[in-house]
């Protein structure tokens, strides 16, 4: 039951300090009790296409001619 505290513990603390989206994955590339962190500022998903950059369908650009 202490690692699901523990995770219950980290998202309070991470809500309490003022983050107000969350993405948990668990991964069995990190070692056990390690943790890794990735911050965005902005509205896309981190590691999304947008975020990355990697759109496939970007050539669509939308331009206000005045």
């Amino acid at each position: 039951m202490s690692e699901i505290d523990d995770l219950i513990n980290m998202i309070d603390g991470k809500m309490n300090d003022g983050v107000s989206r969350l993405k948990v994955g668990f991964s069995e590339d990190l070692k056990e009790g390690q943790k890794k962190e990735a911050y965005h500022h902005g509205r896309c998903d981190v590691g999304s296409p947008w975020a990355t950059g990697t759109v496939g369908n970007c050539d669509a650009i939308d331009v206000d001619d005045e």
